[in-house]
């Protein structure tokens, strides 16, 4: 399935959260907190308020955007304002 984004708009596949600690302890999936990171895949039509593109990796607002879920992988909508960092 594709989707295409309508105006201030963006597609963020979101990123999986780590199933390890860094001391190798396992996390269980109930502890684990909710990601706010994650991958633009598409970004809508408005070019004058969109600023960035397909494939940086951004940090958006916990509670922000519409979640769908794309070809089993869970994907949000979310307008460009909820959008906080990309991440380098």
């Amino acid at each position: 399935m594709k989707v295409k984004p309508l105006t201030d708009r963006v597609l963020v596949k979101i990123q999986e959260s780590e199933t390890k600690s860094a001391g190798g302890i396992i996390i269980p999936q109930t502890a684990q907190e909710k990601t706010q990171t994650g991958l633009v895949i598409a970004v809508g039509t408005d070019k004058d308020v969109i600023k960035v593109k397909e494939g940086d990796k951004v940090m958006y607002d916990k509670y922000a955007g519409a979640q769908i879920k794309i070809d089993g992988a869970e994907h949000l909508i979310v307008k460009m304002s909820d959008i906080l960092a990309i991440i380098e």
